[in-house]
């Protein structure tokens, strides 16, 4: 025999049983559903016509265009803007090519660093093709070698020395193209022979004078040349070991 239990009546929060006819039910509301309110927000409203003549649009007529071809024919080359004069460069390297009269030293009295700097790069490539690797080496016996002439010529001056770095390593630069002609050279010559070494003796006389007479011209003083031309002989015998050996 079955046992039954008694049901409690279920009781809703509307106050009626969904079971009971003509009783009032709530409908559920959506959640977050926007509440309406009398007074809408108003939006503010732009003048589009005004806008858009306050910004003129570009024209494209031919006075424009031949302004900005014009502009742009007035501009300097690139390598002015850099400060890489290529007539100069051209100018002072060929001034060293006679080695018994420096032709227009004047040139050589505004300093630059564009030609030192192919210089010794091309004298660390000609060493490079003989099976050389002296970049490192040759950079720094210039930077070394410049600092040496500089110590020396101004200690012999003294206050009459007006002789700058800068201006040093521009002369010990450009005087390096008799030392790259000889690199160049060795390259068709025996290593270490008799040959090499009496041609590397005539281009270090050549760097050697040339370097001298633009360092006493330049600087305006020579009173004791033979001592600069002796700092200057020492700095060329070294990278000629270079090509020698």
């Amino acid at each position: 025999m079955s046992k039954g239990f008694n049901v409690p009546p279920v009781v809703f929060p509307s106050g009626g049983n969904p079971g009971q006819s003509g009783t009032l039910q709530r409908r559920p509301t959506a959640p977050f559903q926007p509440r309406q309110s009398t007074n809408p927000i108003p939006f503010m409203s732009f003048d589009i016509g005004s806008a858009t003549t306050s910004f003129p649009a570009p024209q494209f007529g031919s006075g424009s265009s031949s302004k900005s071809i014009s502009n742009f024919d007035d501009e300097p080359p690139l390598l002015e803007e850099l400060g890489i004069n290529t007539k100069q460069i051209w100018n002072k390297t060929t001034s060293i090519l006679n080695p018994f009269r420096v032709a227009k030293p004047n040139l050589h009295e505004e300093a630059d660093l564009s030609g030192p700097v192919l210089l010794v790069m091309a004298f660390g490539l000609f060493q490079l093709l003989a099976g050389k690797i002296h970049f490192g080496i040759i950079l720094g016996w210039v930077t070394v070698s410049a600092l040496f002439v500089y110590v020396v010529f101004n200690m012999l001056a003294g206050r009459n020395g007006t002789l700058d770095l800068y201006r040093c390593v521009s002369l010990i630069g450009y005087c390096m193209l008799p030392m790259v002609m000889l690199s160049a050279l060795s390259l068709f010559l025996p290593q270490g022979g008799f040959a090499i070494s009496a041609v590397a003796a005539v281009f270090v006389m050549w760097s050697t004078r040339v370097c001298t007479t633009l360092l006493v011209q330049v600087a305006t003083w020579d009173e004791h040349p033979g001592l600069v031309a002796y700092a200057c002989f020492l700095i060329y015998t070294l990278f000629s070991l270079l090509v020698v050996f």
